[in-house]
């Protein structure tokens, strides 16, 4: 079988980034000025980030059943894999460049003499030289820099794989390989750093919160998945019955169970902050899933073990941002609220038309929109939110949410129109006809 002159690019660039990688620039060692000393590690701090870690690279697995149970059975496989090569993929360019686009030092504007990070030093931590076991002091003072980094890592890896829902069985898989990388340098690492790095534009001059992600990982992947399945048009067959419900319901738990990670690990530290958000995520994701089921009955669809699933992961999207900043009781109503509106999101008619197969904006794109907005009302401290500062910190988020939609939908546009014109996207009529398991990998379940 002759091989496809973009598998052998792709083959030869792993090769070279192999070989780079031996290379050394004489940085690893070096200790910066806003590193601390070894003392300042906290033991606690560190075993319960280490653990964090491990619950968020969870997800994606979890995600891969949850989106694959979804799919018809010829697409299972294709689909389940292509959440997993993520952790391949984004964990090898996190180490090489996106780390530094990310917390790396800030290349932005200047308003008022006052900078602001738009992307970091691409340069700064290349291949990790420089990402020190000693805690920095201004992004994790408590936890060895590395572990940060690794942390921070498992977000870069879900966020493209939880794109993938939209345009389920129809996107060639070396082209999907090329979107992931260049979504993951061109629009997660921007947001990562405009809203996470304390000189971020979104940060310090708008004064977003959020917590754990809703606005870098759901609303950044729910409107690519809306470009997504624009660019990619409809399939042959728009309408499929879920093949694997058993797996749907597998993925939601490991997906709840690691959410415990990505939410309440983002305290950074083993403390107050860390209980409050493991119980507003479980509080939240609890509201949304009952919600969701009891929604679905008074408008005339039977309670089903799929509706409650989505519930629970729309829950889990819409207190992301809020999780460390908002009360138990106000977790509940966000739950609630949230699945009301994306409820009726999923079953608009005109949102049927574009064919978003998992319908991934209408979950993680408006979930992570209206836990944006509620976190702009409800969170808790000094100029946080309009109950807790006024009007104009609520319309600053509102003016940022607006950018961020922009930028993610836009940004997302360009990308696949790039990596369109460099791979076709879509697999051939033949192949979606057969399904993505057999046509893409040679695979299919016994």
């Amino acid at each position: 079988m002759k091989t496809e002159k973009h598998w052998v690019i792709a083959f030869i660039i792993i090769c070279v980034i192999a070989l780079l990688a031996l290379l050394d620039d004489g940085t690893e060692n070096i200790i910066r000025q806003d590193f601390l000393s070894e003392s300042n590690i906290n033991s606690a701090d560190t075993a319960w980030i280490l653990t964090a870690s491990g619950l968020v690279l969870l997800m994606t697995p979890g995600l891969s059943f949850f989106y694959g149970g979804m799919v018809g059975r010829k697409n299972i496989i294709s689909t389940m894999l292509q959440s997993f090569i993520s952790l391949g993929v984004v964990s090898i360019l996190w180490v090489i460049v996106g780390f530094s686009l990310s917390f790396g030092s800030s290349i932005g504007i200047e308003i008022n003499g006052i900078k602001y990070g738009i992307i970091g030093d691409p340069t700064e931590y290349l291949f990790f030289n420089g990402v020190s076991t000693l805690p920095h002091k201004n992004l994790a003072s408590t936890i060895p820099f590395l572990l940060f980094a690794l942390f921070q890592m498992k977000f870069a890896v879900i966020t493209p794989a939880l794109v993938t829902g939209s345009f389920a069985e129809r996107v060639r898989f070396i082209s999907y390989l090329l979107f992931i990388v260049l979504f993951s340098l061109l629009i997660y690492t921007p947001l990562c750093h405009m809203i996470w790095y304390p000189d971020g534009l979104l940060n310090k001059y708008f004064g977003v919160k959020d917590f754990a992600g809703g606005t870098v990982v759901h609303m950044s992947a729910g409107f690519a998945a809306l470009a997504g399945a624009l660019v990619l048009g409809r399939r042959k067959r728009p309408h499929h019955e879920p093949s694997n419900t058993a797996f749907v319901l597998l993925g939601t738990g490991m997906l709840w169970f690691g959410w415990f990670g990505f939410n309440a690990g983002s305290a950074l530290a083993a403390n107050s902050t860390a209980a409050l958000a493991f119980a507003t995520t479980t509080i939240a994701s609890a509201a949304a899933m009952i919600t969701w089921i009891f929604f679905d009955r008074i408008n005339g669809r039977k309670v089903s073990a799929l509706g409650a699933c989505i519930g629970a992961v729309v829950g889990l999207v819409a207190i992301t941002p809020a999780a460390g900043f908002v009360s138990i009781r106000e977790s509940l109503f966000i739950g609630f609220i949230t699945a009301i509106v994306s409820n009726t999101m999923v079953n608009w008619k005109r949102l049927k038309q574009i064919d978003d197969t998992l319908d991934v904006f209408a979950c993680h794109g408006i979930g992570g929109i209206m836990g944006m907005i509620l976190t702009a009302i409800f969170a808790h401290g000094e100029n946080a939110s309009l109950l807790h500062g006024g009007p104009i910190v609520f319309l600053h988020h509102m003016a940022a949410l607006l950018l961020v939609s922009i930028f993610s939908f836009f940004g997302s546009l360009a990308v696949y129109k790039l990596s369109n014109a460099i791979i076709p996207l879509r697999v051939s009529e033949e192949s979606e006809k057969i399904g993505l398991d057999l046509s893409q990998h040679d695979e299919q379940l016994c």
